[in-house]
């Protein structure tokens, strides 16, 4: 294989790694479902924007239902994590799976992953990998000012809020883990965390979420950043 070859092949992946529609055919398919969940969803605010991507990713009409924002008003944290896009801040995802998930395009943030971190935290305390991440990083600094997007791990998302009831300060909190243990009760701590604190934050209640949401909901923060950049909104 040539070297042509081989960034060609390169760019096409990053292409589909992207998970965008780029074809005529994708963005039809693309529109066309944006228009019906408009039908759905009401399309007035910043905050909407959030809670129609929330049921463009999960197929469900009521899914609008289960988003919280915590903030002085429901589009503070789409702001902050708009501003943070802009100011290319890190997103910081708590697993692989979210990180695949980001968009490539629209901005120029640096995206990395928690897991893989912290592993000999991890094996002293007997504490979970992901949790075990999130605390490393933090004893790095890397949150501070960051998007912190949780997709998966609800120790994570707890071991996150403690990291903020600590004095981290993230720029905006995305967090929607996923499962029958800990996941509820793992947001409804960081709601209460990043309200006493200021942090800004999107959220999700009761025991669905996930990672494929948490990464749709964290571009969502990119195209309204982009959006921005194009005037085509005005942040306030």
């Amino acid at each position: 294989m040539t070297t042509e070859e081989r960034e060609a092949e390169t760019d096409e992946f990053e292409a589909y790694a992207d998970l965008g529609a780029t074809t005529e055919n994708a963005m039809d398919i693309a529109e066309t479902s944006m228009d019906r969940v408009r039908e759905l969803v009401p399309d007035e605010t910043l905050a909407d924007r959030i809670r129609q991507k929330s049921v463009h990713a999960t197929g469900d009409p009521e899914f609008q239902h289960l988003v919280r924002f915590t903030g002085a008003t429901d589009e503070e944290p789409v702001v902050a994590g708009a501003r943070a896009v802009l100011d290319e801040r890190p997103i910081v995802t708590d697993i692989t799976m979210v990180k695949s998930g980001i968009t490539g395009r629209g901005h120029d943030c640096p995206v990395r992953k928690a897991i893989g971190n912290g592993a000999d935290l991890a094996a002293e305390t007997g504490m979970t990998r992901t949790a075990a991440s999130v605390l490393e990083l933090d004893r790095e600094g890397v949150y501070d000012g960051a998007i912190a997007t949780v997709g998966n791990a609800p120790t994570a998302a707890l071991a996150l809020a403690d990291c903020i009831d600590d004095g981290t300060r993230p720029a905006v909190v995305v967090a929607t883990p996923v499962g029958f243990v800990k996941a509820a009760e793992s947001r409804d701590r960081l709601r209460a965390v990043a309200e006493a604190h200021g942090v800004p934050a999107i959220t999700t209640v009761g025991r669905r979420g996930g990672s494929g949401l948490a990464a749709g909901l964290t571009n969502e923060l990119v195209h309204v950043a982009s959006d921005a950049r194009n005037d085509e909104v005005t942040l306030p």
